[in-house]
C-alpha cells in the first residue's frame, strides 16, 4: 500500500550564502523544483525572459532544504515500512524525526529506505537536505582529474541531467528538488520489488518471459502468476527470484505506424502467499513484436537497418530532448501533444538524446499507443566520464533500474550507450588531454552491453552515436553504421548534404529563431533586433548568428529588416531540413534513415528545433511533414525521385515541366511510374529538362498524384523574381479562419503568419510556392486570427515580396 507524501512541504535555503535576504521558508510543491516552488512564490522573474537566467544563477549554487510533517498511526499489520524517492535531484541527505536515514547523489535511479523503527505515533518531521550540485561535480572533478567536454561546466561529474548545466539549446538552470513522486509503502510478507517482462514472438506464438525479483520480509512460500489475454502461468517462489512463462497463440502484433496498428495486451503480475492472499500486484501494457537491427557487411560497408517483425523499415525520425528544464512541469497532456506534433509529421521514430532524462511512462506509453519508435540513450552525452567510484556504482545501479523499468514497452527498439562521446575521443583532442585517464569507453563497450543482456536480451544495444560499429573503423564513418551530420551546419551551404552519402544519419540539423509570438513573450527588447541583448542571450550556439547570416549571404543577401531576418531564417531551416532529408530518402536503401536534429525546445530560444519552446510550429514543421510522407516526390536537376512508405504499389503520371516563372511551358515530359510497396523509384531527365536557357527566370518543377516538387536553377538573391501580387479573401466560420491567396504573380513559400495578430492561432500549412492563377487557401485555426492585417506583411509572406 503506497502512501503518497506530497503535500504540506515547504522550502527553505539550508544556508544564507549567496541567498536573498527575501528568500525564507516558502511553501513547495512535490514533485517540483527549487525554481519552480521560488516562481510559484512571486520570489524570482521567469528565468525564459530576457537574460533573467544569468541573474538565478545563485539559486543552483545555494543548498536547499524540504520539509514536511505527516502523520502516522503505525502499521498496521505491515512488516515494513519503506520511504519511496522515485527521484530526488541530486546531492541529498534525508532525516526522519532528526535521525539521518541515508544520502544520494543520482538523480536517475530510486531510492527507497525502510523507516518502520524511526516511525513514531502522531506527527513525525521529514527532511531533505539538497546540495549545490556543481559543488558535488567540481569536487570530484578535482579528485579524479579533469576529462574534457564540450561546455564549461563539470556535468560529467554528477548523474544529473547534464544539459541542466546549459547546452547550445539550452539555459543554464541547475535545479535541486524532490522532482518524483515520494511516499511511504507499507507490505508484509514480501512485495515485488522488480517486474520484467521480456516479450518474443516467434512462429506465430507469443512468449511473455516475467522475470521476478522478490523483498522478502519474512520466509514462507510464495506463488508467482502471470496473465494475459486470457492465458496464465505460475510458478513457486523459494528465495529472492523467479521466471513464469506464459506463451499466447496467434497473438497479434505491435506494429510501427505506417505497418500496422501498435497492438498491446495487458499483463497481470500477482505474487501471492501460500494461503492465497495477493501480497503485491503489479500492471502494464506489453507488445508482442521481434526487433534486430541488420548490420550485415555489404558489398557497400555495414548497413545499420531497422527491423520490426521481419520488416525493414526506414528510419523517419525527430531527435528528443528535455521538453522543460524543470521536469515537473511536462504533463502527460503536454506530452501527448508534442508526439502528436511529431506523427502529424510524419515522424515515426524518436530517439532520447543522452544529455537529457531517461524519459517517464508516459512518454512511452504515450509512445507505445502511437505506434512510435523510440531508441533511447544511455545519459552521456559530448564528454568523457570517469569510470572510477562512486561513479562506477551509480551508473550500474541507474542503469540496470533504467532498463528493467522500460522492458514492458514495445516502442523502445534499442539502447544506445551514448551521445557523441566515442566521435568526441577518436576527432575533438581529448586524448591528447586524458593521458591515461578514463573516459567512458568501459561503460560503452562492457558494462552497459552486459546489463541489457542479462536484464533485457530482447533489445539490441548499439555502443554510441555515431558509431561504425567497430573499434578500428573511424566511429563517424558513413560507409558504416550511424552517423552525425555537423559540417554543413557549422561550415557550409545547406546544398552540401547532398555530398554525404550515410547508411544512417542519426543527427543533422539547421536553426531558425523561434516563432514570432514566442520571441515577443520572451524578449522585451525595443527595438527587437537579430543582435540586441535579448536575441542574442537566446542564441546558444557557438558563432550561433554568424551561421544564420552565412546562410542569408548565400541566399538572399542582408535582410533589410527585422521581420525579414525572422521570415528569412526560418525559410532556409525549412529548406535545408526538406533538401537533406530527401536526398537521404531518395538514397534507399543504401540508406535506410534519417533523424533530424530536433523536434523540441526546452524553452524560447535560437534553435535547430521544429517546435519552439512554446509548442509552437516553426516552417520547417510543415517542410518536415512534406519530406517525410509515405509517398514522396523529390526533385533535383538530374533526376526525379519517388519514394513509396507504403505496403501497397504506387502507380503514377510524373510531369516534369522546365517552365518561366509566369508558366510558360519550355520543356515537358510524362512518364508512367509503379514504385513497389517500400522502395523507390528513378527517372532521369533529358538534357532540355536538366538545364535552362534562363537560370534566372526559369523553374523545374514535377508533380504526381498532387504533389509538386520544385528545383531553382539559381539562389534567391539571383533570380529574378517579378514583385510579389496577389489576392486574398478572408472568411470566418465555426471557429476556424480560411485565408485564400490567388497569385497574379509567381509567388515562393508563401507562408501564413497568424501567431504575429493571436499568439493562439496556428495555419494549416506553410511554404506553398504558386504560379500566377493559382490559389492556395490556409486555414487557420487555435483562435481566431484577425482580419485586418492578415493579408499583407508581416503577416502574410513570401520570398519576393
Amino acid at each position: 500500500m503506497r502512501k503518497p507524501l506530497h503535500s504540506g512541504w515547504a522550502l527553505t535555503p539550508a544556508s544564507a550564502d549567496g541567498v536573498p535576504d527575501r528568500i525564507t521558508t516558502i511553501p513547495a510543491t512535490v514533485p517540483g523544483c527549487v525554481h519552480t516552488d521560488l516562481l510559484a512564490a512571486g520570489l524570482i522573474p521567469d528565468p525564459f525572459v530576457d537574460d533573467n537566467e544569468t541573474a538565478l544563477a545563485w539559486i543552483g549554487d545555494a543548498a536547499w532544504r524540504y520539509t514536511t510533517t505527516f502523520d502516522w498511526h503505525g502499521p498496521g499489520g505491515h512488516d515494513r515500512v519503506d520511504l519511496v524517492c522515485e527521484g530526488l535531484d541530486t546531492v541529498a541527505d534525508l532525516e526522519l524525526n532528526g535521525v539521518p536515514l541515508g544520502s544520494t547523489a543520482n538523480m536517475h535511479r530510486s531510492y527507497r529506505f525502510d523507516v518502520r523503527d524511526g516511525l513514531r505515533p502522531g506527527a513525525n518531521d521529514l527532511r531533505i537536505t539538497f546540495h549545490p550540485a556543481r559543488e558535488y561535480a567540481r569536487h570530484w572533478q578535482e579528485r579524479l582529474g579533469d576529462r574534457p567536454n564540450a561546455y564549461p561546466e563539470p556535468f560529467n561529474f554528477i548523474r544529473k541531467m547534464a544539459c541542466n548545466f546549459g547546452w547550445d539549446w539550452g539555459p543554464t538552470l541547475v535545479t535541486a528538488g524532490i522532482w518524483q513522486p515520494i511516499g511511504l509503502d507499507l507490505w508484509h510478507t514480501a512485495r515485488l520489488a522488480q517486474v520484467r517482462p521480456l516479450t518474443t514472438v516467434k512462429d506465430h506464438t507469443g512468449r511473455v518471459e516475467v522475470h521476478a525479483d522478490i523483498e522478502r520480509a519474512s520466509e514462507g512460500p510464495l506463488t508467482l502468476t502471470a496473465a494475459i489475454a486470457g492465458h496464465h502461468a505460475s510458478t513457486t517462489v523459494d528465495n529472492s527470484t523467479a521466471t513464469v512463462t506464459v506463451e499466447v497463440a496467434d497473438p497479434r502484433r505491435w506494429w510501427p505506424r505506417g505497418y500496422g496498428d501498435p497492438d498491446r495486451y495487458d499483463l497481470e503480475v500477482t505474487l501471492t502467499d501460500a494461503a492465497g492472499t495477493k501480497l503485491d500486484t503489479w500492471h502494464r501494457k506489453v507488445g508482442f513484436r521481434d526487433v534486430r537491427l541488420d548490420t550485415t557487411p555489404d558489398e557497400h560497408g555495414t548497413p545499420f537497418t531497422v527491423t520490426v517483425n521481419d520488416q525493414p523499415i526506414f528510419v523517419r525520425g525527430v531527435n528528443w530532448i528535455p521538453d522543460d528544464p524543470f521536469p515537473s512541469r511536462i504533463t502527460k497532456q503536454r506530452l501527448a501533444k508534442r508526439l502528436d506534433q511529431a506523427t502529424e509529421a510524419n515522424v515515426n521514430l524518436l530517439r532520447v538524446w543522452g544529455g537529457g532524462r531517461y524519459e517517464s511512462d508516459h512518454f512511452y506509453d504515450l509512445a507505445d499507443e502511437r505506434g512510435l519508435m523510440v531508441t533511447q540513450d544511455f545519459l552521456f552525452a559530448c564528454a568523457a566520464y570517469p569510470e572510477e567510484e562512486p561513479f562506477a556504482t551509480e551508473v550500474a545501479a541507474e542503469a540496470a533500474e533504467q532498463v528493467a523499468r522500460l522492458a514492458s514497452h514495445p516502442s523502445l527498439l534499442w539502447w544506445c550507450g551514448n551521445n557523441e562521446n566515442i566521435w568526441g575521443h577518436a576527432d575533438w583532442g581529448w586524448q591528447e588531454r586524458l593521458h591515461d585517464r578514463t573516459w567512458g569507453a568501459g561503460y560503452y563497450h562492457r558494462v552497459l552491453p552486459e546489463i541489457v543482456e542479462r536484464l533485457d536480451p530482447t533489445r539490441p544495444y548499439w555502443p554510441g552515436s555515431p558509431w561504425s560499429g567497430r573499434a578500428d573503423r573511424h566511429p563517424n564513418d558513413p560507409a558504416h553504421g550511424t552517423m552525425h551530420i555537423w559540417d554543413v551546419w557549422n561550415q557550409l551551404d545547406y546544398h552540401h548534404y547532398r555530398d554525404h552519402e550515410p547508411r544512417f544519419v542519426a543527427e543533422f540539423g539547421y536553426q531558425a529563431p523561434p516563432t514570432w509570438a514566442t520571441v515577443k513573450e520572451s524578449i522585451t527588447d525595443d527595438p527587437l533586433a537579430p543582435d540586441s541583448p535579448g536575441m542574442r542571450h537566446h542564441q546558444k550556439a557557438a558563432d550561433g548568428d554568424k551561421k544564420l547570416h552565412r546562410g542569408l549571404a548565400q541566399h538572399f543577401g542582408d535582410p533589410a529588416t527585422t521581420d525579414d531576418w525572422h521570415y528569412l531564417t526560418q525559410v532556409i531551416q525549412a529548406r535545408a531540413i526538406q533538401e537533406a532529408v530527401e536526398h537521404f530518402r531518395a538514397l534507399r536503401p543504401y540508406c535506410m534513415g534519417a533523424i533530424v536534429w530536433q523536434l523540441n525546445d526546452c524553452w524560447p530560444v535560437t534553435s535547430w528545433s521544429a517546435i519552439d519552446g512554446a509548442g509552437r510550429r516553426k516552417p520547417m514543421w510543415y517542410a518536415l511533414r512534406r519530406a517525410y510522407a509515405d509517398r514522396l516526390l523529390t526533385l533535383d536537376d538530374h533526376r526525379a525521385v519517388l519514394v513509396n512508405e507504403t505496403a501497397e504499389p504506387w502507380r503514377t503520371t510524373l510531369t516534369v515541366t522546365r517552365s518561366t516563372l509566369d508558366g510558360k511551358r519550355l520543356a515537358v515530359t510524362d512518364a508512367t511510374i509503379e514504385v513497389a510497396p517500400h522502395s523507390k523509384a528513378s527517372h532521369d531527365l533529358a538534357d532540355d529538362l536538366s538545364h535552362a536557357s534562363d537560370p534566372t527566370g526559369e523553374v523545374l518543377w514535377a508533380a504526381a498524384d498532387g504533389q509538386r516538387a520544385w528545383w531553382f536553377y539559381a539562389e534567391d538573391k539571383d533570380i529574378a523574381y517579378p514583385k510579389a501580387e496577389y489576392d486574398a479573401t478572408v472568411h470566418h466560420r465555426q471557429g476556424e479562419t480560411k485565408l485564400a491567396v490567388t497569385a497574379r504573380t509567381f509567388l515562393r513559400d508563401l507562408t501564413v503568419f497568424p501567431d504575429r495578430l493571436n499568439p493562439d492561432a496556428e495555419a494549416d500549412d506553410a511554404l506553398r510556392t504558386l504560379f500566377p492563377g493559382e490559389t492556395v487557401t490556409f486555414t487557420i485555426r487555435g483562435a481566431t486570427a484577425a482580419e485586418d492585417g492578415l493579408t499583407t506583411k508581416p503577416v502574410l509572406r513570401c520570398v519576393n515580396d
